[in-house]
């Protein structure tokens, strides 16, 4: 708005060069800007074409930096003792039992896996809906809100603005002398400087470069194009990540080889159940003892900062400015200033979340404790996860 009325007073001194105009004057022009449209429907068009696109921008970016955040910091989330037992006992008493080259059983690893993760696992609601929302949010970027596709013509569209000016200046200049008073004639020195000297010629539409652009389309194109194929392969990422690790044929026999391989005693096939992803069903996992009345709270935390950035994303999505909305309703939708038309944003999307009830524990006192491999087990399981979060962001 503060650009708007900075050129009209300019522009109005350049239309009327005959009069002096002072700084409290030219104030009181600015102050009829919205009053008189003297640059047309521009201004309120381009306003509402920026202020969409550099929401939807500015959101997707936040929306990257907290997906890495929270990927990053639930992969250093130390592993229980219960795990590590599970992980030592899968991992290390083959060579005990004098079977040093089989490996575990694919579904004794995935239950160990599973227990190991299991709060890891009660991240995959909140993430799959963020990241749907995140390719919402880059499909704008493609359309409607793509930025580059909006600021490169803004100085046409300027030039547009100024046009309409000229061609309505005589009535522009007619109300605002009624609103502001009749101004003083200008110097003689001046006066002699006139318009047909000054400002013989009218602005012409002004014809700029086209972007360069290849049959992947701009730079920002392919770079959205390519964040949103890493961003579909992450969905379900927390709730399949025992099946990553499980099928790395370093860790495991693979899933084809059911009776040649280390069930926990010994080798053969392995015949408890796989468990269920999640906390809560991990209450009867065979091979890790598992509080489920106890969630992590820092794996609870990066719940929520899913859930916060998700609802950021959907306002973006919609056109509205996230820093500008009523906390207390934050999941309606509601906001102002979004700018959107029926045909531009025609629907808004709600995010439903949900999350495990607590279920009584019934668990079995744990036996033996592993005390000197804890360390490196950690160490290892960590490892596990970060490779596999490096591979699919990378």
């Amino acid at each position: 708005n503060d650009f708007w009325a900075r050129l009209l007073e300019r522009m109005f001194q350049l239309i009327n060069p005959q009069y002096h105009f002072t700084e409290d004057y030219l104030e009181c022009v600015s102050k009829y800007t919205d009053q008189l449209k003297p640059f047309g429907d521009v201004p309120r068009k381009l306003k509402v074409q920026v202020t969409r696109a550099f929401i939807a921008a500015r959101t997707f970016v936040q929306g990257l930096t907290v997906g890495r955040e929270v990927a990053n910091r639930v992969s250093k989330v130390s592993p229980t003792p219960g795990c590590i037992r599970a992980l030592m006992k899968m991992l290390y008493c083959p060579y005990c039992r004098g079977l040093p080259t089989v490996k575990p059983c694919n579904n004794y690893c995935l239950n160990v896996m599973k227990g190991c993760l299991a709060n890891q696992a009660d991240l995959d609601t909140e993430w799959n809906l963020f990241i749907d929302a995140m390719l919402l949010v880059a499909e704008r970027l493609e359309g409607p809100f793509n930025i580059e596709s909006v600021m490169d013509p803004i100085d046409v569209k300027i030039s547009e603005a100024i046009m309409n000016m000229q061609e309505n200046s005589m009535q522009v200049s007619a109300k605002v002398f009624q609103g502001c008073g009749q101004p003083k004639p200008a110097p003689a020195l001046r006066s002699s400087r006139s318009l047909p000297e000054n400002f013989n010629t009218r602005f012409r539409p002004y014809n700029p470069e086209e972007r360069p652009t290849t049959a992947a389309g701009t730079s920002l194109d392919r770079l959205v194009t390519d964040i949103k194929e890493k961003l579909k392969l992450s969905k379900k990422f927390w709730s399949t990540l025992p099946y990553t690790i499980c099928k790395d044929e370093r860790v495991t026999a693979g899933p084809s080889v059911e009776e040649d391989c280390w069930n926990g005693h010994t080798k053969a096939r392995y015949l408890p159940e796989i468990m269920n992803d999640g906390l809560t069903n991990q209450i009867n996992n065979p091979e890790v003892d598992v509080d489920i009345t106890r969630p992590d709270t820092f794996i609870r935390q990066q719940i929520m900062a899913l859930r916060v950035m998700t609802n950021k994303l959907k306002n973006a999505y919609n056109g509205n400015d996230v820093n500008f909305q009523d906390t207390s309703d934050e999941t309606s939708g509601s906001g102002s200033g979004s700018g959107c038309t029926d045909d531009i944003c025609p629907t808004e999307f709600d995010f439903v979340t949900t999350e495990a009830p607590p279920v009584d524990s019934d668990r079995r006192e744990v036996e033996a404790s592993a005390t000197q491999p804890g360390q490196s087990l950690q160490t290892l399981l960590i490892v596990f996860i970060s490779l596999v979060l490096q591979r699919q962001w990378r």
